[in-house]
């Protein structure tokens, strides 16, 4: 049995734990720049490679089990078709010594009436001893080679669930390093909207081919649309004004299409926020940030990262804020939903009702 997609699967994470992380994100050069948000960064992208091998190495091993299992079920048929042939042998058997017994068969040439007929049912007799002992032969090296293939197959099982467990074990590992990288990084992100000033960009490696082809994207790639716009909430003074992604603390966050950074600020109810303004006259805000990635007067392109997501100002939960507005202030939001839908994203259909833990 090739225990090929599963050992890939965890060499490459064993080569992204131990080798040089060529995935990772890196902050930038400045000595008072925290590192933790490269940590999560790397962090969050070994989590998602440690998962995606933990997938191929489940599926590996529920198709060899169910390889066992058939062969097992082919095993039991050819046993039953081994018991049946010992019975027509033994048929066989009685047969001849019920027309023969204990007469020799020179003996029985000489006693009967008619020896060509002996000779030829003789014969008959013969062949059909050959066929079934060629039958039986075939079916014990039928047997042999079910039960050695059979072993191989239990075997190579029970090696995949081993390694299975090897990689679920990274999986768990990475993960409680993670959430431990996620809040160290929150608590960063609150000091510096406590002291109303924002860290500088941390510039973030992203993995190749990350970005997308088209023009517009969404600002997070996994998410669950939590409070949608205008929706009513009580920590919302009058509707809400943009559309809710629910996303952990760390993840990347997108510039939904190119442009220029308008603004870079910590502080108030959105805390760590990023403004960026796109042709045709619209502006685009990613607030409740744990970290930016960019600079303001800086240009950006499609599904470039540009900060991280957190639960900074006025949140009680991690999310993103995302905004499209018609001027670079508050209180010219449009629905971004529909807004992206017009540009060929849709974000589905799954808004859920107002989260009260997120705002």
């Amino acid at each position: 049995m090739r225990l090929g997609p599963l050992c890939r699967a965890l060499v490459l994470v064993l080569c992204v734990l131990a080798g040089p992380l060529t995935c990772a994100a890196r902050a930038a050069d400045e000595p008072d720049v925290p590192r933790t948000s490269a940590t999560v960064a790397r962090l969050f992208l070994d989590a998602a490679h440690a998962t995606t091998a933990y997938e191929q190495g489940r599926r590996a091993a529920d198709e060899q089990r169910t390889k066992a299992e058939r062969l097992d079920r082919l095993l039991t048929d050819r046993r039953r078709d081994l018991v049946r042939l010992h019975d027509d042998m033994g048929r066989v058997a009685r047969a001849q010594y019920r027309t023969g017994g204990d007469i020799a068969y020179t003996a029985q040439l000489l006693l009967a009436d008619d020896p060509d007929e002996l000779m030829r049912g003789q014969r008959l007799a013969w062949q059909a001893d050959m066929a079934v002992t060629r039958l039986y032969g075939k079916a014990r090296r039928a047997e042999g080679r079910l039960t050695s293939a059979q072993r191989r197959a239990q075997d190579a099982w029970r090696d995949l669930a081993d390694r299975r467990d090897q990689l679920e074990h990274i999986k768990k590992s990475l993960s409680a390093r993670l959430e431990e990288a996620r809040w160290e990084l929150q608590g960063e992100a609150d000091r510096s909207v406590a002291a109303g000033q924002c860290r500088g960009a941390v510039r973030l490696e992203e993995p190749s081919g990350s970005r997308p082809a088209r023009a517009w994207t969404a600002p997070v790639e996994t998410y669950r649309l939590s409070a949608g716009f205008d929706s009513a909430g009580e920590h919302w003074a009058r509707r809400h004004t943009g559309q809710d992604f629910a996303v952990d603390i760390g993840t990347p966050v997108r510039a939904v299409g190119a442009g220029r950074v308008v603004s870079v600020s910590c502080g108030g109810g959105f805390g760590i926020e990023v403004v960026i303004g796109h042709p045709g006259g619209y502006y685009s805000q990613y607030a409740h940030l744990a970290a930016a990635a960019v600079d303001q007067g800086e240009r950006v392109s499609t599904g470039q990262w540009i900060g991280q997501a957190g639960t900074t100002g006025n949140s009680t939960g991690p999310h993103l804020h995302f905004e499209i507005r018609l001027t670079p202030e508050m209180g010219s939001a449009v629905d971004p939903v529909r807004w992206l839908s017009e540009r060929g994203v849709p974000l589905g259909s799954n808004a859920a009702e107002p989260d009260p833990d997120e705002s």
